[in-house]
């Protein structure tokens, strides 16, 4: 019974589904607290606006009960979002998370005034930590996970890019030091002035308190702009670029059970189904497959290895990377009547060690399999197996 209670409150204070509206009320309550609580941090920078005034500080008190409780409930069901052996072990888990730092952070400025007066000051610096709050709202959707996804898709890329712009900074500082210090020694006084003359210059920001006076200067300046907004702009293509490659992959995805390619495979999780409720990190899965993306109500979520999956959640599965080199195929098999697994178990069949049974499709409902799965006649039978090696 208490557990119970702890797994529908745990899918309470988790992002809800359209379908579970007391969940769904339950976002709106915190995304309303967030958003009060940090109007209330801006208004806070004006004295004559929250000076004496009880029913602001009221309503402060009020949102940082809803975060303290959320924080508590998040803590007592975390071992619903993670697999270990004891709950004391996923509490820690979720404590030392990014979220769980997150959350704590965003509650003690609050109080270390209380426990350490003299800090006053510097502890109430810390209360802009609740401006990362908004970050945990949409987690689990395109809104954020979509920029996440791109900036780890393109890291390479971009730490090349920036790797470039500070080496053209450094290269320009050193040319406008020298160039420019006998001129005016006291504006480039060292290599440090002619790095901050080079970001004002290749980020456009044009302040003009550091300017060069010589001939020579004011040519290497003009080429030093032309090749810094051409700099700039590559980390700009590259993110721009991935985000059209994500969209066009999740549009790809979305429509993935219309399409006759096989890479991709669609499962409906049905109640009682053992996927359900469960974070995608403790879902076992042949290795050459991943669960791509998962379809909400409508809504498209990039998941990552803390995503739930929901009843009526549609998960498309789909071969790493997508391509034909992998190494791997995916195929069909329906049931006859003379099919020899028809009415077999499923640990009786004789699969090579290079083939594995993903899925099930009976009567319209897919079955995630397992050794006591009987194949019935009319099922659809998912098989991923390496090339050269099929059944």
């Amino acid at each position: 019974m208490i557990d119970s209670k702890r797994k529908r409150l745990f899918e309470l204070i988790q992002i809800g589904s359209r379908s579970d509206i007391y969940s769904r009320l339950c976002d709106y309550i915190i995304i309303i607290a967030i958003i009060v609580n940090i109007t209330l941090l801006v208004l806070d920078t004006f004295d004559t606006v929250l000076s004496d005034c009880a029913v602001l500080d009221f309503i402060e008190y009020i949102t940082l009960a809803i975060f303290i409780v959320e924080y508590i409930c998040r803590i007592i069901t975390a071992d619903f979002l993670y697999e270990a052996k004891s709950k004391a072990v996923c509490r820690c888990k979720f404590l030392l998370s990014f979220n769980g730092i997150i959350d704590l952070l965003s509650i003690l400025p609050y109080f270390l005034p209380l426990l350490f007066p003299a800090g006053f000051i510097a502890f109430r610096v810390l209360r802009v930590l609740r401006v990362f709050r908004l970050f945990r709202l949409n987690t689990q959707y395109d809104a954020f996970n979509v920029v996440f996804a791109v900036l780890n898709e393109k890291k390479n890329q971009l730490f090349s890019s920036v790797c470039l712009i500070l080496m053209m900074m450094l290269a320009s500082s050193l040319c406008m030091y020298s160039l420019e210090h006998n001129a005016q020694p006291d504006v480039f006084k060292d290599a440090f002035s002619g790095i901050w003359w080079t970001v004002s210059t290749i980020f456009t920001v044009g302040y003009g308190d550091i300017v060069p006076v010589t001939l020579t200067g004011k040519i290497i300046a003009i080429i030093i702009s032309f090749l810094g907004v051409g700099l700039v702009a590559i980390p700009t293509g590259i993110i721009s670029a991935g985000f059209v490659e994500q969209y066009s992959r999740m549009k790809t995805l979305s429509t993935a059970s219309e399409n006759s390619d096989l890479r991709f495979i669609h499962l409906t999780i049905e109640d009682m189904h053992p996927w359900a409720e469960r974070p995608i990190h403790a879902l076992s899965l042949p290795s050459e497959l991943m669960i791509a993306t998962i379809i909400r109500s409508g809504d498209i979520i990039i998941p990552n290895g803390n995503t739930l999956i929901k009843v009526g959640d549609r998960v498309v599965l789909g071969a790493i990377e997508f391509k034909d080199d992998i190494g791997i195929t995916i195929y069909e098999n329906t049931i006859t009547e003379n099919h020899l697994w028809n009415h077999q178990f499923i640990r009786n069949i004789n699969l090579d060690d290079q083939s594995v049974i993903v899925s099930v499709l009976r009567r319209g409902k897919s079955i995630i399999p397992n050794g006591n799965t009987r194949i019935e006649l009319g099922d659809i039978v998912t098989v991923c197996t390496k090339k050269n090696h099929l059944c």
